[in-house]
């Protein structure tokens, strides 16, 4: 790409060059490995207008292209299946859940997911949607903030992100899981070709006469990724971020949305309480390596200097 003095990237020949065929890569690998889908052109469109649009756009999208990455990663999990590499837990999981978290309701065991199927309640299940659809937008939000507060920050938030997310993708695949849900409707029989489910969430769409969820889950890259709850590892991600920036009110915020959003995994059947444990371990693990080992290497310092002068 072209650079000026500053680093900063430049509309030129080479630029426009490399973006237009990274597009169409894009299209073409996607179209490959997953099918074609309207949000592929979507994507592609918002990344063009947005480099071609003014400076600032194109060094915001530039700096969110570490979102991109995961999006197309996640994406083309789809096309290679966990469960093709091995085998899914679904009895073991359930008892093992049973076993550590069961409550006891009228003389028989049930696992917290089956429990709250029992005594949910319209309130509880807007407020449990409410939070649900908080697993992105914050995340995204907080991201672009820190873009115009702390461009440093702001990328060493994405790459965290990102790793905790690779870190989850890896563990999908070394341990395939059905989440609550499956078991509710399948029992403990595989079915490779199960389709992404709403289950408690529906409820939430029902109310409102809508269909959020449902168009979310459809697109579910895989059903039997239930361990660990990446939904739960987010908010632990943002919330060391908001404490790092001394961010405090606004990290109170934070502490509900998570909270919120652990519960809202259970409640809705989406995950087990060892799911959401393994999650916050996850971003736990995810943040350490990252702050403690990745970050303090030369080779990364410099790459992140580059990457900020890129952006900033």
């Amino acid at each position: 790409m072209g650079y000026a003095v500053n680093d900063e990237v430049k509309v030129n020949l080479q630029s426009v060059i490399i973006v237009s065929a990274g597009s169409l890569a894009y299209l073409l690998l996607s179209s490959v490995l997953v099918g074609f889908k309207p949000e592929q052109l979507w994507l592609i469109g918002i990344f063009n207008c947005s480099f071609y649009l003014s400076a600032i756009s194109r060094k915001f999208i530039l700096g969110f292209s570490i979102f991109i990455i995961y999006w197309t990663i996640f994406d083309y999990m789809k096309a290679f299946p966990n469960y093709n590499y091995n085998t899914v837990h679904i009895a073991d999981l359930y008892n093992f859940e049973k076993k550590l978290f069961g409550i006891n309701l009228n003389g028989k065991v049930l696992t917290p997911n089956e429990y709250w199927r029992v005594k949910g309640s319209t309130f509880i299940d807007v407020g449990a949607g409410i939070f649900y659809l908080c697993w992105v937008p914050v995340p995204l939000a907080f991201a672009a903030f820190l873009f115009f507060y702390n461009r440093k920050q702001f990328l060493y938030f994405s790459l965290t992100f990102l790793l905790v997310n690779l870190i989850g993708f890896v563990i999908y695949y070394i341990y395939p899981a059905a989440p609550p849900w499956y078991v509710e409707y399948h029992g403990f029989t595989f079915h490779a070709a199960t389709k992404g489910n709403t289950a408690g969430l529906a409820k939430f769409d029902a109310y409102f006469n809508v269909s959020i969820f449902k168009s979310l889950y459809s697109k579910s890259s895989n059903v039997f990724a239930a361990m660990p709850s990446l939904h739960s590892s987010y908010p632990v991600v943002v919330l060391y971020y908001g404490l790092k920036n001394r961010l405090w009110f606004t990290s109170v915020f934070f502490i509900v949305v998570m909270l919120g959003i652990w519960f809202t995994a259970v409640y809705a059947s989406h995950h087990y309480v060892l799911d959401v444990l393994a999650g916050i371990l996850c971003a736990i693990a995810g943040i350490f390596s990252f702050n403690l080992l990745i970050s303090k290497s030369k080779p990364f310092q410099n790459f992140i200097v580059k990457y900020e002068k890129i952006i900033r």
